[in-house]
């Protein structure tokens, strides 16, 4: 596949008083139609990160290569096929979605009628065709962040970086956003880098997971096997009336027991379910119903971020 993105021991250290290595030799890359999420803890390095690949912040050493192009070097010609969207900025409020757009489409250089197509595609797919005339400091957040959306991917990008696009978003608007995202892929192969806080949904739309934590790369993989790295499962079984049998059973096993009216779960290794299960039955304790809850991308991120 070819590559897109290509990032060589970026750092950045920001000095003062005491200097702060933010982000330290970093380096990874993302193929054509690839979406990778950028995760790790508050303060880890990604906002930094993100803004070198923007060229808001001057990286300390390393580098930067868009479509086997240095970033440095061809800074605007790069840009022009760059998108952008963060989910706590907003288009400027004093004037109309479709004023706001028009700008976007002629900074990406689409000609007249092109940016008449586009426009119209975009505000079509995200029910905005009745906002069009609207300020967009009028918009509530669902709205703002969908026409945000909507510049980002204007001049058919081939790259397109997201930081937190669904930040304090309802969950059928974060639904649209993540739908969205996956149609430009398969219909235009842009390539995304994804940050989010919100890990059910990094595991739902990204190909590979980067992992940061005090400036430094800890983890890179596919969400499903970081999430397999962790060995606790949750075992949660329905009793009537031996729930005191229960938890004395998998005391023997868990030292994270607890009960929750009928339910009684612990927290167990995840080769230890069947035999967890085998004690219960010898104790004689009768359940109607049994949950296992494997170990998901948040779990990883906890285990990482602690």
């Amino acid at each position: 596949m070819k590559v897109v993105l290509e990032v060589k021991e970026l750092t950045k250290v920001f000095s003062g008083r005491k200097s702060f290595t933010a982000v330290d030799r970093v380096s990874f890359a993302l193929e054509e139609g690839e979406i990778v999420g950028l995760l790790g803890p508050n303060g880890a390095g990604k906002s930094t990160t993100i803004h070198m690949l923007l060229g808001t912040l001057t990286p300390s050493s390393g580098s930067i290569k868009y479509f086997d192009r240095d970033f440095y070097m061809h800074r605007s010609d790069v840009l022009g096929q760059v998108g952008y969207i963060n989910g706590y900025s907003r288009l400027p409020g004093n004037l109309t979605v479709q004023e706001n757009l028009e700008i976007y489409a002629r900074i990406a250089g689409l000609a007249w009628k092109e940016r008449k197509i586009r426009i119209e595609k975009l505000l079509k797919r995200f029910d905005g065709t009745t906002l069009r005339r609207r300020l967009v400091g009028k918009l509530s957040a669902g709205q703002a962040t969908r026409i945000m959306l909507a510049k980002a991917f204007l001049g058919y990008p081939k790259m397109v970086l997201l930081d937190e696009p669904t930040a304090a978003l309802d969950p059928d608007v974060c639904a649209d956003v993540r739908a969205f995202v996956q149609e430009q892929r398969r219909e235009y192969g842009v390539s995304m880098l994804y940050t989010s806080h919100n890990m059910s949904e990094v595991a739902e739309v990204c190909d590979r997971v980067i992992f940061l934590k005090d400036g430094r790369i800890v983890a890179v993989d596919k969400p499903e096997r970081l999430a397999a790295t962790i060995a606790v499962s949750t075992l949660r079984v329905h009793v009537e009336k031996e729930a005191r049998a229960a938890r004395k059973a998998l005391e023997k096993l868990s030292g994270n027991v607890s009960q929750n009216g009928s339910w009684v779960q612990a927290s167990i290794a995840s080769e230890e379910i069947a035999n967890a299960l085998r004690c219960l039955t010898m104790r004689g304790v009768n359940f109607s119903d049994i949950e296992v809850l494997k170990p998901t991308l948040e779990d990883y991120f906890l285990r990482m971020a602690s």
